[in-house]
């Protein structure tokens, strides 16, 4: 590992550091030799204007409280984190999920659009994530928005253990329908069905075919970054999990002859 994606330092989103705390994490990033992939901020993760309250709009993110009206300058921050830690891309999401965004979806689409070409002018690229409570989960849906959204500065932060918690088969069924030449960003980690629907697990131990998704991706062309996502908690303590789950990762690297 000598890449590092960057969210949360001292209790504090990314785009909320001061500058005292910017310079003390590139002088951690110099003293490991470790490059940033990207800047995984906040951005769009709130409800959307004008529409009725999402019922995920009250969940707590990674230290992150913003409102609509704030979201240009969690862009600007972002882009500013991102040349400060010599990246060129930042996360984004699509805004709170609403029971029918039929009604907004254009807007949200144009808004996505007129914000990655913001970025754009700056070299940097939004990447849209798939996740839970947002609305865009899955990469059907995602799928749906990248043909929608035809900016080369917003590519897809493909996370397929997201769009297995949100009931889809992410490979071969969820992957089979995005275009490959807009995957920018993989977030790595495991999922298992539970009795509240799912819960996350170690790379290797769920119900994701992850050697099979990195072998597409190789096959594919991708060339960009898969990030360990540490969400599992099971390992007793956050490293300890960490390791567990970055072992199995690299099992799963290996079989598929992508390490």
């Amino acid at each position: 590992m000598r890449w590092i994606e960057l969210r949360t330092m001292w209790n504090k989103n990314i785009v909320n550091l001061d500058s005292k705390e910017v310079a003390e994490t590139q002088r951690i990033l110099k003293k490991y030799s470790l490059r940033v992939t990207d800047i995984a901020g906040p951005l769009f993760k709130v409800d959307w204007k004008g529409a009725p309250r999402s019922r995920y709009s009250e969940a707590v993110d990674f230290h992150a409280s913003f409102t609509f009206d704030q979201q240009d300058e969690v862009l600007g921050r972002g882009i500013e984190m991102a040349k400060a830690f010599g990246t060129d891309r930042v996360r984004c999401f699509d805004f709170w999920r609403l029971d029918d965004q039929a009604p907004y979806r254009a807007a949200i689409n144009q808004k996505l659009l007129d914000a990655a070409n913001r970025a754009g002018k700056k070299g940097i690229t939004l990447l849209l994530e798939n996740d839970g409570g947002l609305n865009t989960t899955t990469g059907a849906e995602a799928a749906k928005v990248l043909e929608a959204v035809k900016s080369p500065h917003l590519m897809l932060n493909w996370d397929p253990g997201n769009a297995a918690a949100n009931g889809e088969i992410p490979f071969p069924d969820g992957y089979n329908l995005l275009p490959k030449d807009r995957i920018g960003h993989c977030h790595c980690k495991d999922a298992v069905k539970s009795a509240k629907g799912y819960d996350w697990a170690p790379m290797g131990d769920g119900i994701i075919d992850w050697a099979g998704q990195f072998r597409a991706l190789k096959r594919d062309g991708y060339h960009y970054a898969v990030s360990l996502e540490t969400h599992w908690h099971g390992g007793g303590t956050p490293e300890e999990a960490s390791r567990q789950s970055w072992a199995g990762m690299k099992k799963l690297l290996r079989e598929a002859d992508a390490l």
